[in-house]
């Protein structure tokens, strides 16, 4: 199993607790949020139609899809409630030195 590869996203300094930030990595939109102090990433794009999701209304560790109301666990991407059924994308995350980090 190969190692994974973190890449510099952001310092911490531009993503305050409760905040989300949109980053793109390799071409694909992915949204990172800081729930006290605790980072998850995941992709931005619902698996239903994929409409973005980082946009959608934050309940806990849920988003839920300002589109049709799916909901999906932003700790790992998994899809929670119809329409959506298929979890969608989820990346490690990791600070270091201050920078927030992103494993591809």
């Amino acid at each position: 199993m190969s190692e994974i590869e973190y890449v510099q996203v952001a310092e911490v300094s531009e993503l305050p607790s409760g905040e989300r930030l949109f980053v793109e990595l390799d071409g694909d939109p992915v949204v990172i949020f800081n729930i006290g102090g605790d980072y998850f990433a995941i992709g931005d794009v619902c698996t239903h139609d994929d409409g973005p999701l980082g946009e959608g209304e934050l309940d806990n560790h849920h988003v839920i899809c300002p589109r049709h109301g799916a909901r999906f666990d932003i700790r790992d991407g998994k899809a929670l409630t119809l329409p959506a059924v298929a979890p969608t994308t989820s990346y490690p995350v990791r600070v270091r030195d201050g920078w927030i980090e992103i494993g591809i």
